[in-house]
């Protein structure tokens, strides 16, 4: 021992975590090429959650991209076996998800059209045909149901152990028995790894440890929001004459799912009171445990299992299981590089990581040799959780939350109930005593709208917005936007400051925009990746001769910052600074915001003396304002920078100043709504890495003759080829709830998806967003689908709204 514990040993890719994460990583590492490849295990393969997970495999997401690597584990485990000789006893089946309510059946049929975007075949089924397929169930209450062919059941232990074989067949080293307790860092990377039998050295890590993955990255300051809650299901005894080749079933209305066992059935689900794991840290012993059983807790599934299938009261409970299980602040995967060290990668938080395991792994090779996935997986991204997602004091509570409303309805505006009021604006109160009723994003309370006197201050979702209790006050919110003037609270901004000597080549290096403009300018541009996608969308302003000023979403300022600092270390003559803190934000904006801005501004705040795109440092009462001519919903307006102690002082003055001009308080639903009359573009959704400005309609942004910057060889490329797709806006003939990911058709056939969409009051339309190859979008319509319900839409290039941006500029 002594004499291990003294030698250091060196993997250029060490891999902390045995689990079928860790295995599949490794297995595709070396497809790729790279043998010094070490997993480095604790105590055994699959020993933690992989070893009793369910192994359900299904693939439909809400996300395109996410979907799309779930089907490249189907793809993976259909030649597993064969490659490796290793048994996995994979079952692809297919998969059931019954409906039993009007708004389960709107659910599905979302996902229906989500499927067939997705290039995913689906089928609707009747109660009839779905026993058929499922002949223990029963057909009470069930209305219809969906089933994904090409879905199935694997054995979780046996894939990861083919995974482990894959992997050292071509040269992988798998280290059993050996446990993480230490790292040392070095200039922002990881150098040397201490364990509890000697050291490593390496040149990349990737934490894979699971519900270990918060304690590990601690160790080494990444902040890693992947935690555990218990999770049980029933294993029945055998049942007579049992079918052979059933499929999964899920019957979310229930709360339940089913998997075919050996001649019986595996019964489990997501109650609504289930506990976290070992809040106060895992025991270091713990391995390949399962944990008490709780038939208590476990009795409200098992009614609601023993009604779906009542074959269950008939034969005995073979095995009740309780184990752990990982969950995110969110619910979904933390996946890529941490923001904190150069050479961290984390793979962690997978709820269902057996359905994702394949597909997970191979993004998060791709990641590590090339800097990033073929595919953009921002909705998994590490860098989309702040500060507050990985503390113990929110992740418990909102796993539970998480846990319990797994099968809950997944309306498209539903908000969380627990942890809430974390970040908040110094205007919280004020706005509270207007009504209003909050969102949270990146941990900020936000108004989404406001309900008058009378109103319950409360949301009440439907999957058709329409329908919802706020339809119809977030249109008066629009209304007095393009009618009066409104004041918005945008606190919840990220913001930045790029200060140094060489800020100005740095910016021209990184942004596609020219940036070099005198001070006062704002600058709206794009920061591209080599292969001229998006990675960043933001709004910069030169406050001085060596320093600039931007902003970007309350959720994508550690991804933004992150971004810019990987530039940053190639030239260490500009800092970034974080302001987020330092200012509030105030948005007013309307046809009269000039004439309230002017009774409260000791400067001129004209057309003249303050044109579009342009700041000025303002006096507005007693505070000092830096005021920038911007906005994001189409008509005349500022954004009031404020320090964060003056802001209750600027929103008091203006509201008193505004009230002659009919001055109210406006939500961030009805700021959707005025951007998507306007074509205004929402980074993650409308413009990923995965297009680039010239698809995007953002060619404007592009300036080709300051000289070099990032992503302009391959930009020029593309435009001087040709732009083979073009983000476009689909006007509705008919009403349709839009929200993305919607069938765009043309002539029966899937031409496209739609990345977002609203309803547009001004011009009394739903709306939407989509890319569509050139050479269709001459034809001038198309048809989409949402909810199952068909309507012509109209292709247009140009925003619905004051296209020429004559009000923004008045």
């Amino acid at each position: 021992m002594s004499e291990l514990a003294n030698t250091v040993r060196h993997a250029e890719i060490l891999i902390l975590g045995g689990g079928i994460l860790g295995c599949s990583i490794a297995y595709h590492l070396t497809r790729a090429g790279k043998r010094d490849v070490v997993i480095l295990e604790k105590s055994g393969l699959t020993h933690g959650a992989t070893w009793h997970a369910a192994g359900l495999v299904g693939q439909l997401r809400s996300s395109r991209n996410t979907t799309r690597m779930l089907k490249f584990s189907v793809e993976l485990y259909d030649r597993l076996e064969a490659e490796t000789g290793q048994a996995i006893d994979w079952k692809k089946y297919g998969s059931l998800r019954l409906a039993c309510s009007d708004q389960r059946e709107m659910e599905n049929r979302r996902l229906m059209t989500m499927a067939k975007s997705f290039d995913l075949e689906m089928q609707w089924l009747s109660p009839r045909q779905s026993r058929e397929l499922f002949p223990l169930m029963s057909m009470e209450d069930v209305r219809s149901a969906i089933y994904i062919p090409s879905d199935g059941y694997i054995d979780p232990a046996s894939v990861a152990q083919a995974l482990a074989k894959g992997a050292k067949d071509k040269g992988a080293k798998i280290v059993i028995g050996e446990r993480a307790i230490g790292f040392k860092v070095e200039n922002d990377r990881v150098t040397r790894v201490e364990t509890d039998k000697g050291e490593w050295t390496c040149d990349l890590l990737v934490n894979a440890c699971g519900m270990w993955g918060h304690e590990v990255g601690r160790l080494a300051g990444v902040r890693v929001p992947s935690f555990a809650v218990e999770h049980q299901y029933l294993i029945t005894d055998p049942i007579p004459d049992a079918p052979k080749r059933m499929p999964t079933m899920r019957d979310p209305d229930h709360l339940v799912y089913y998997k075919p066992e050996v001649r019986g059935l595996v019964v489990g689900g997501y109650e609504p009171n289930t506990l976290p794991f070992a809040p106060n840290g895992i025991p270091r012993e713990f391995a390949q445990e399962l944990l008490a059983g709780n038939f208590d807790r476990f009795e409200q599934l098992a009614k609601l299992a023993a009604k779906r299938t009542p074959i269950i009261n008939e034969v005995g409970v073979r095995q009740l299981l309780n184990g752990p299980i990982p969950y995110s602040a969110d619910g979904d995967f933390v996946m890529g590089k941490a923001p904190e060290l150069v050479n961290y990668f984390v793979c962690a938080g997978f709820l269902y990581g057996i359905a994702a395991g394949g597909g997970a792994g191979r993004m998060m090779a791709e990641w590590i040799l090339e800097g990033r996935p073929s595919l953009n997986l921002w909705p998994l991204d590490i860098r989309r959780f702040s500060f507050h997602h990985a503390t113990r004091h929110f992740m418990y509570a909102r796993a539970v939350e998480l846990y319990g409303g797994h099968y809950m309805f997944a309306f498209p505006a539903k908000e969380h109930g627990t942890q809430r009021g974390i970040r908040r604006s110094p205007l919280y109160e004020t706005l509270k005593a207007r009504g209003a009723v909050f969102g949270s994003r990146g941990g900020w309370e936000r108004a989404n709208w406001f309900a008058p006197k009378g109103i319950e201050p409360k949301d009440k979702p439907d999957f058709d917005r329409a329908k919802t209790n706020w339809f119809q006050h977030v249109g008066e919110e629009h209304k007095v936007v393009r009618e009066r003037v409104a004041l918005i609270d945008q606190t919840s901004f990220s913001k930045f400051e790029l200060i140094g000597p060489g800020v100005v080549p740095f910016l021209q290096r990184i942004a596609v925009s020219n940036m070099d403009r005198p001070i006062g300018s704002v600058i709206y541009s794009q920061l591209c990746n080599e292969r001229g996608g998006i990675e960043c969308d933001l709004t910069f302003t030169r406050v001085g001769e060596n320093r600039y000023y931007f902003v970007t979403g309350a959720a994508f300022g550690k991804h933004d910052a992150h971004w810019i600092e990987g530039q940053l270390r190639k030239d260490g003559s500009v800092q970034l600074v974080d302001v987020t803190s330092a200012r509030a934000v105030i948005n007013l904006c309307g046809p009269k915001a000039r004439d309230v801005l002017a009774q409260v501004a000791e400067e001129d705040v004209s057309n003249a003396a303050f044109p579009f795109a342009t700041m000025r440092e303002i006096t507005v009462g007693a505070a000092p304002v830096c005021a920038i001519r911007i906005g994001y919903v189409g008509e005349l307006g500022w954004e009031l920078h404020v320090p964060t102690e003056y802001a209750a002082h600027v929103y008091d003055l203006l509201r008193e100043a505004g009230e002659t001009h009919g001055i109210a308080d406006v939500g961030y639903r009805a700021i959707d709504s005025l951007r998507t009359e306007k074509s205004y573009l929402y980074w993650s959704s409308d413009i990923t890495p995965d297009y680039t400005p010239l698809e995007a309609g953002l060619g404007f942004r592009v300036n080709f003759n300051k000289g070099e910057f990032i992503g302009r060889a391959a930009l020029l490329k593309q435009q001087e080829e040709g732009v083979k797709q073009r983000l476009v806006t689909f006007l509705l003939d008919e009403y349709l709830p839009l929200y993305g990911s919607e069938a765009v058709m043309l002539d029966g056939k899937v031409v496209g998806v739609t990345t977002g969409g609203n309803f547009g009051y001004t011009v009394g339309k739903a709306i939407g967003y989509g890319y569509l190859p050139v050479d269709l979008i001459a034809r001038g319509d198309v048809e989409i689908e949402a909810f199952g319900k068909v309507s012509k839409a109209r292709i247009a290039t140009k925003a619905a709204y004051d296209p020429e941006n004559l009000r923004l500029k008045a």
